[in-house]
Order: C-alpha cells, then structure tokens, then sequence
C-alpha cells in the first residue's frame, strides 16, 4: 500500500504547537510582521510545527469548519500595512482599523495595482497575478462570481437567490461578469495578495526550520462556492436543498447526537471522473502546507446520514464511504501526499484498518486518556511512534482547565499516572505528551501558557464566545520559550 510523505517528517522526532492564526494579534492584518514574530517566538522554543486550523473565508460564526470556499485563502488575513512597502497602498491612509476600511483599502490598493505600469515589489505584478490566475482558475473562477453576487444580494445564502443566479443560467452569469468586472477583478487580487503573503511566510517559516500544518474539513458548507458549481456532487434536490444532512449518532459524549447542517457527497458520483473535485481541493491545500489533517477521517469509512425531513440524528443511519477506492485515487495522483486521519471519537476497527492500510497517523490525546481503563489508546504507555499526541485540541477546555473541572477521583488518577501533582499543571501533561513515543507532539499555545478555561478558543454544541481568544504578546516572554525550548531538547524533539 502506498504511504505518505508524512514518512519524511514523522522519520524523526518534533514538537509543535497549536494556534489558528485568528488569534494573532495585528490592526491590519496578521499574515506580515505579526506572523512572522510568532515564526520568530516558535524559533526561539524550538517548535518546529505550526498546527492550524482552516484558514479559509468564514460565515459571521466565524467557525473555520464552516467556510464560504474549500481553495481560497480568508482575505482578513492579509495584512494591508505590508501593501504600502509595495506602493499599493500610502502610510497616511492606515488609520481606524474597521471591516468598512479594510473594503474600501483593498478596493482602492486593487486599483492602484491593474493600473500601474512597471514591475511590482516581490512578484506583486500583473505578470505574478496573471499567473495565480491561470493556475488556479479550477477553482479561483467560481468563487470570484460566488462571492460577487453574494455582495450584492440581499440574502447572501446561494439559495435565496434568485433563480437564474441560483441554477447558474449561463446568460444570468455572463451578464452578471460584464457589470462587475472591477469587483471580480478586486477579488482575484485579493486571493493573489492572501496567496503571497502567505507563501512569504512559509518561505520564513521553513528558513526557521518549521513547518506549517493545516486541516481539511471532510465535508463542506452548504453556502459556499464548492456546491453552488458542483451541485450534482451532492446529495441535492433541485432547489438546491439538502436531501440528507452530515452528522453524528447519539452517543456517551451528546445524547441527542449531532446535526451538522453539511450536506454529504453523492460519492458515486464524484467516482465517475475519478474524484477529480478531491484531488482538486488537495492540490491547493498542498501548495499551502507541508503537512495536512483530515478532520472526522471516519467519514471516508462509514458516515452518519440524516434525512433532511426528520432532521433528529437519532434518525440517522451508517452509509458506507469511498474508502479504498478513494485513498487509492488521492495516493496515485499524489504519491507524496502528505495526510494526517484526526481519528478520535468513538472510531470503529473498521476505521482503523483503513487507515491502517495506507499508513497515515492518527491522533491521540492525552486529557481523554483517563477514563480508568488501562486499554485507553490515549494512555501514554499505549501510544505508536507514528502517530501524534496532543495535550489538548481547539475543541477540547484548556488542559488547566480541564484539569480543574476533574473529580477528586479522577484528579488523583492523573497525578498517580503522571508522577507528579497538579501544582504546576499544566506542565505535568505537556511533559508527559514530550515523553511520548509518538514521533510528534503538539501542544495548543494555551497550554504552554498555563491558561485556564477563559482561553478556550472552542466548545463544540455552541456559538457564543467561539473562534474569537487573542494572544497577548506579553505572554510570550525569553522565560516561557526558554522552558519550552529545554524540554523540546530534553525529550529529543529536535529534528
């Protein structure tokens, strides 16, 4: 069975951390100077992974597992003070930072750039533009008109549009691309600008030493450019509604299950060109990261189908996924792929085997280690050299927090399995993930700053209060990396 390059970075042992770029820091933008100062910081611990979550456009939840496109890059992320070094944009007109100004700036640095003549600063010109174009015209095409008339539309959701711009009537389209040429236009440019800062910071990132690692979604939301253009992927009516919804069953961690709201793949169809959408979406995530997570891998196995009309999950069903098939096709088209199956939750044998056969890490974790069952596969005394370990996730309470929340029985559990008490939890944890056999182990930031549950970034089930914990410089002091960069060296997580 072919494996994935995922051998090359896991043939020795790292250490890494957790931070979804959203909580830098930063008036303008992050994808600059506050981006690489992070860079800088995870040099000084010698962190050589930077874990992310999806970093695409999100709805107004702000969720990253919920984006507007499965390729494109979240345009908030550019960072407009790096844009006046490029002469796209003047010092003076940086003033009140404000989702209004950041429009207005883009638009006014998107015009300023299609009417210069002359070469640009760094591959910022027509030449680069036109390239990044013509490269990822597969994908970059249908998001600028989704995008596009979702600006103009009263109800943003593809389904309240109306019905010509809903079904795609080639004549609507057209029409629509002759009216708003320089708003297509600032919208490409605004994914050319996202895709150059941040191919700057990974150069800065691998210059460093370190690697960025991201995530995909297995699913994807209904409101987006992916099934707007690809309708007859999914399971759709002809309005274009879901006729079955993702979730999860009922079980010990949510009683009533859970209802997503994704619609689910017609995987029979997206087999007849070979998974072509697939290998699609993998490319650009390829050409943004070294190293890449499939979130809720089960669902390539089994997944949870709900019908649309009795949306309770209770009244779901297991739905057999591509699997193999599937694999095989992503692993022949890239036999270097680098991909990570996030296989936590209640995961089947089957599952298991199949990420088993084509030799991708899974995950573990240490705070779901302590049930009080010596068989829990997040036990470190059960871990595999292959596979990750984490302290906690972006969805997990922060292990201080969690911590503090455990029962006297099993807070006394954690200090006889750690040898050690809990006064300087976390570092308890975060020392016992860097013993570990596992080749890589990351740590959410929050947890190497000994934060407590007012730092948790997510609590699945919820919206309010999600998404939104910003780092605060003064936390990242010589003290703190200086502790994390002794016990990277201590445990040889030095690659």
């Amino acid at each position: 069975m072919t494996s994935s390059s995922a051998d090359d970075l896991f043939s020795a042992r790292r250490a890494g951390v957790l931070l979804h770029p959203t909580c830098l820091p930063g008036a303008w933008g992050i994808l600059g100077e506050s981006a690489r100062t992070f860079v800088d910081f995870l040099g000084d611990c010698r962190l050589s992974v930077w874990q992310t979550l999806p970093i695409g456009p999100t709805h107004p939840d702000l969720s990253p597992y919920q984006s507007l496109s499965a390729h494109a890059g979240n345009p908030h992320h550019i960072d407009l003070s790096e844009l006046v070094e490029a002469d796209l944009l003047k010092e003076a007109e940086l003033t009140q930072p404000s989702p209004d100004a950041r429009h207005q700036l883009l638009t006014m640095a998107a015009e300023r750039f299609f009417n210069r003549e002359g070469a640009g600063l760094n591959g910022l010109d027509l030449a680069g533009y036109q390239h990044f174009r013509d490269t990822n015209a597969y994908w970059l095409d249908d998001f600028c008109l989704f995008c596009g008339i979702r600006e103009i539309q009263a109800a943003p959701g593809w389904l309240h549009w109306p019905q010509p711009l809903r079904d795609r009537d080639y004549g609507a389209l057209q029409s629509f691309i002759e009216q708003n040429q320089l708003r297509l236009a600032r919208i490409g440019f605004e994914q050319f600008l996202f895709n150059h800062q941040w191919q700057t910071l990974r150069d800065y990132a691998r210059g460093k030493g370190i690697v960025l690692f991201g995530d995909i979604p297995i699913f994807v939301a209904h409101d987006s450019a992916d099934v707007w253009a690809n309708r007859h992927l999914f399971k759709l009516d002809e309005q274009g509604e879901s006729t079955v919804i993702a979730g999860v069953p009922p079980d010990y961690f949510s009683p009533e299950g859970q209802h997503w709201g994704n619609p689910l793949y017609d995987w029979d169809a997206m087999a007849v060109d070979g998974y072509q959408w697939w290998l699609e979406r993998l490319e650009s995530q390829r050409h943004l990261f070294d190293l890449i997570r499939i979130d809720h891998f089960r669902g390539l196995q089994a997944y949870w189908e709900i019908p649309a009309r009795t949306p309770e999950p209770r009244f779901g069903y297991w739905v057999p996924g591509p699997g193999d098939h599937f694999l095989e096709a992503c692993f022949n088209r890239f036999p270097d792929l680098p991909l990570v199956a996030e296989n936590l939750g209640v995961i089947s044998d089957e599952v298991e085997q199949l990420r088993n056969r084509f030799r991708l890490p899974g995950m573990t974790v240490m705070q779901f280690g302590f049930d009080g069952s010596p068989e829990n596969p997040h036990l470190l005394h059960n871990h595999h050299s292959r596979d990750l370990v984490y302290t906690g996730t972006h969805d997990n309470d922060t292990t201080l927090g969690w911590y503090q929340s455990l029962d006297e029985h099993t807070r006394r559990y954690v200090y006889d399995y750690l040898g050690a008490t809990g006064e300087d939890m976390p570092w308890p944890m975060i020392d016992a993930a860097f013993r570990s056999v596992c080749s890589l182990a990351i740590v959410p930031l929050q947890d190497f700053m000994g934060l407590g549950t007012e730092a948790r970034f997510n609590t699945p089930g919820t919206v309010i209060n999600n998404w939104i914990w910003q780092l605060d410089w003064n936390l990242c002091r010589s003290d703190l990396s200086n502790r994390i960069a002794e016990t990277v060296q201590r445990h040889g997580r030095l690659p």
